[in-house]
């Protein structure tokens, strides 16, 4: 399917390119109604649902119940801080080892993953010792 180009998607996607954090839709929308004050929530949600459908970004739910976007399409994990919410990519070499265990297990075809680990941050660590102080 050929997807017409379009500036506010295209201004969506570097957005994002610029952001380790895995924003939100809304984080999305207040940062890029800076530079396209009449883009609509909608259209936002529309732009990064589409981006997600074509893998040119990854959608993730993190347990917040809200979704979370990442440019990052590399294999990778994510941690989710469950003081904070804070989403952190993750590399890990083991990745690729994983999958091919999980498809010798798996009577089917295993086409991608989603891993996340689940704690505190160290920033939440830090801020529960000093106040611990």
């Amino acid at each position: 399917m050929a997807v017409k180009y379009s500036r506010q998607r295209q201004m969506i996607y570097n957005f994002l390119m610029t952001r380790k954090d895995h924003p939100t839709a809304d984080v999305v929308y207040r940062n890029v109604r800076e530079e396209f004050p009449n883009i609509s929530l909608g259209t936002v949600y529309r732009n990064l649902t589409l981006l997600a459908d074509m893998g040119e970004i990854q959608r993730l739910q993190v347990g917040d119940g809200v979704d979370h976007f990442d440019a990052d399409t590399s294999k990778h994990c994510h941690f989710i801080c469950s003081n904070c919410s804070a989403v952190t990519d993750m590399q890990l070499d083991c990745l690729e080892e994983l999958l091919i265990k999980a498809q010798q297990t798996f009577d089917g075809r295993i086409d991608r993953q989603s891993t996340c680990f689940y704690g505190v941050c160290g920033s939440c660590l830090d801020k529960s010792a000093k106040d611990m102080e």
